[in-house]
């Protein structure tokens, strides 16, 4: 499945996989290939948990994109009610609906502004249960992200995902650095925490378009709270021994 480019593997729980296992799945010239792994299980009362890793084996505790193909295939399933509900996550429970035309609205938690810092640019820390720097730039298009963001998650303990952004009439243009995996085209939490630094700077409201490389995300952000709506779509589906 992928959300806006940001793709998974995603897999009918109970299962477990080792780190070796989910790099295997997710290389994109000898495995599967995809930007991480995700298992889904039904809890039964309307709730199913997720677990989610990056591509190269570790956990991560938070995938907005990751959370809506969760609640597609859930629903899809049978696990829960065609009007939505709960998944469990490392994070807490969180609440997920369908909206209409293959979008989904997803909470993504309660994110928190923490403090700036330099590293080549100045940046922002926001925590969206999972960590992320976001620094504001004339041109995304020449940022670098590469560089940069692979430079300052390796600099960080325990790594950070890494937000290049441009604020423009039609939305906030954003390219990620994503811990563990690299440039990825979409990340909900990324667009979280750039929607959030953004407003700390003044530069947007509690509404904004966050512009992806694969398509445009909406955050609300709504008291403590923060909520994403997106598309979530399959690509293939089929059965395998691999975890």
């Amino acid at each position: 499945m992928h959300g806006l480019g940001n793709d998974f593997v995603v897999f009918e729980g109970p299962a477990s996989c080792s780190a070796d296992q989910v790099a295997a799945i997710c290389n994109r010239r000898t495995g599967v290939g995809a930007d991480g792994i995700l298992i889904v299980t039904d809890l039964d009362d309307n709730q199913v948990r997720m677990e989610y890793w990056n591509a190269d084996g570790s956990v991560a505790e938070m995938c907005g994109n990751g959370l809506r193909c969760v609640a597609r295939f859930a629903i899809d399933k049978g696990w829960l009610d065609p009007a939505g509900g709960r998944v469990l996550t490392a994070v807490g429970a969180l609440a997920v609906a369908p909206v209409g035309d293959g979008r989904y609205r997803v909470q993504i938690g309660q994110p928190a502004v923490g403090e700036e810092f330099g590293h080549e640019l100045t940046f922002r820390r926001v925590s969206v249960g999972n960590p992320h720097a976001v620094t504001f730039v004339d041109d995304v298009g020449a940022a670098p992200v590469e560089t940069l963001g692979s430079d300052l998650e390796q600099a960080t303990p325990g790594g950070t995902n890494v937000e290049f952004a441009q604020p423009t009439a039609a939305g906030i243009r954003v390219r990620t650095w994503e811990r563990g995996v690299g440039e990825t085209n979409a990340c909900g939490t990324g667009a979280v925490a750039t929607a959030v630094a953004a407003r700390a700077a003044g530069l947007a409201g509690d509404r904004v378009t966050i512009l992806l490389i694969g398509g445009p995300l909406v955050v609300e952000l709504d008291g403590p709270d923060a909520f994403i709506t997106g598309p979530a779509e399959y690509v293939f589906s089929g059965i395998t021994g691999l975890i």
